[in-house]
C-alpha cells in the first residue's frame, strides 16, 4: 500500500520540479531581454550626454564669438575656424566611440 502513495508523491514532485524548471527559464529569457534594454538604454543615454556636451560647447563658443563684437572684420573668420575645431573635436570623438 506505501508503494502507490510513494509513487503519487514523487509523481507531485516531479510536477512541481517541472513546473520550477519551466518558471527559471522563463525568468532566465526575462533577464535576458533586460539585459539587451539595458544595454541599448544605457548606449543611448551616451549618445544623448554627447549631444548635450556639443551643444553646451556650441553655446559656449557663440558667446565668445558673441563678445568679441560685431564691429570687428575678423568675427566671421573667428567663428568658422571655431566651427571647424568644434566639426574636427566631433570627428575625433566619434572616432573614438567605436
Amino acid at each position: 500500500m506505501e508503494n502507490p502513495i510513494i509513487q503519487q508523491e514523487f509523481q507531485i514532485l516531479e510536477r512541481k520540479i517541472n513546473l520550477l524548471i519551466a518558471q527559471y527559464k522563463a525568468e532566465k529569457q526575462k533577464t535576458a531581454q533586460l539585459k539587451l534594454e539595458n544595454q541599448h538604454l544605457l548606449e543611448q543615454l551616451t549618445l544623448k550626454t554627447e549631444q548635450v556636451e556639443d551643444f553646451q560647447n556650441q553655446i559656449k563658443i557663440s558667446k565668445i564669438a558673441g563678445s568679441i563684437g560685431a564691429n570687428n572684420k575678423d568675427v566671421a573668420k573667428l567663428k568658422d575656424k571655431i566651427d571647424d575645431y568644434v566639426n574636427e573635436i566631433d570627428y575625433c570623438i566619434a572616432q573614438l566611440s567605436r
